[in-house]
């Protein structure tokens, strides 16, 4: 998942200017996160993988404020999935390899919410 646009660059400059100032887009989209998500149900394509993420997008979009700030006081306050989906773009792979032998981290995202 990458930065959209410029809304979440502005909301970090908002909440801490010194830092901000020195923050490019390019800067937050160097190492963006990834995401494994379940293959069942079926996730076929991109379209599957996107309506189950948006499914769960204020799950995603508060684990991306808090990657900043886990001060909740200091997120925006009218959190919507249509600024979920400004703020971040979904990059889809189909194909992702696991080379380390340290099991994988279980995080359990399975709630479908309203």
């Amino acid at each position: 998942m990458s930065c959209n646009t410029a809304s979440l660059l502005d909301w970090i400059r908002t909440v801490e200017p010194e830092f901000g100032a020195t923050t490019t887009l390019d800067s937050l989209n160097e190492d963006g996160d990834a995401f494994l998500i379940p293959h069942e149900p079926v996730i076929d394509g991109k379209e599957d993988a996107v309506a189950w993420i948006e499914k769960r997008w204020k799950g995603f979009f508060e684990q991306k404020l808090a990657d900043w700030y886990t001060d909740e006081s200091l997120w925006p306050k009218k959190r919507t999935l249509k600024m979920f989906r400004e703020w971040f773009a979904i990059e889809y792979r189909s194909m992702v390899w696991d080379l380390d032998t340290t099991p994988l981290k279980y995080e359990d995202w399975s709630a479908e919410e309203d």
